[in-house]
């Protein structure tokens, strides 16, 4: 097995609390001005060379791994069974997050679950204050001062995958006290980022994985990259010459997708 992680430092500040919402649109759209107005501007046209640089940034390589390579494809392979512990209310709003998720990206079949022994990714939601022994619980006091050396987390995704770079289990820490934003921010990046692409990039401006960029929603390049990991013709354990072979064909049928799923023009 091999343990991979990805962290998120953020500098928002919180806004406004949560109201009630419905599916019909983007999910907290009108609720968070934050999300609203980066939903306002957000970039939505994007070239095939841009959807794809910014796919293998993210799907290979690791800014922070404990062990294994990092130069393949790693993805769920099996169905997504989310358990999350904590606050009532931030449990709601994972819920929710989930389903969003579940909605965008065609091939992935994710789904919250009540039972922790069956699921395959862990959410555990923390205070701010009991993040790094809660850490430390999970990886061990040594991997635990590495992590805050490395990163100076805030909340904190990794995975385990086995020799076929399919990911078996998925642990996501995110603090609850620092306000919806900071959250929402969080609880995005990192659900997503446990489903295989967890490389940071500084390069890539459109992403949510990128330390100076902060969305609190699911935004359209992010489903780009979402969209081409789980097409099944990419395989966990893939090379970047597997890949570029067929990522064309791809690229097609997920554009495709994104564009109906979101409603953008012609």
């Amino acid at each position: 097995m091999s343990a991979t992680f990805q962290h998120r430092r953020l500098l928002c500040v919180a806004l406004l609390a949560l109201a009630a919402t419905t599916f019909a649109g983007r999910v907290w759209s009108g609720e968070i001005p934050a999300v609203a107005s980066r939903q306002r501007t957000e970039k939505k046209n994007f070239t095939d060379r841009e959807i794809t640089e910014g796919f293998f940034k993210t799907a290979f390589g690791a800014e922070y791994h404990l062990a294994g390579r990092v130069d393949r494809i790693r993805k769920f392979e099996a169905p997504v069974r989310v358990f999350a512990e904590g606050r009532a209310d931030r449990k709601a709003q994972i819920a929710r997050v989930v389903a969003d998720i579940a909605s965008r990206v065609r091939h992935l079949d994710i789904a919250m679950i009540d039972d922790p022994e069956t699921a395959n990714v862990q959410v555990t939601l923390v205070r701010d204050r009991d993040l790094f022994r809660t850490i430390s619980t999970f990886y061990g006091s040594d991997k635990a001062r590495q992590i805050r050396r490395s990163l100076d987390p805030q909340c904190l995704s990794g995975f385990r995958k086995n020799e076929k770079f399919e990911i078996e289990h998925s642990d996501v820490i995110i603090t609850v006290d620092n306000g919806d934003f900071v959250f929402l921010d969080c609880a995005y990046e990192e659900l997503l980022q446990s489903l295989g692409p967890i490389n940071d990039t500084l390069s890539v401006p459109w992403t949510m994985f990128n330390d100076n960029v902060s969305m609190g929603y699911f935004d359209v390049y992010d489903q780009y990259i979402l969209n081409l990991l789980y097409d099944p013709r990419i395989k966990a354990g893939m090379t970047v010459q597997e890949v570029k072979a067929l990522l064309p064909e791809v690229l097609v049928d997920v554009r495709a997708w994104v564009k109906r799923v979101n409603n953008l023009p012609e």
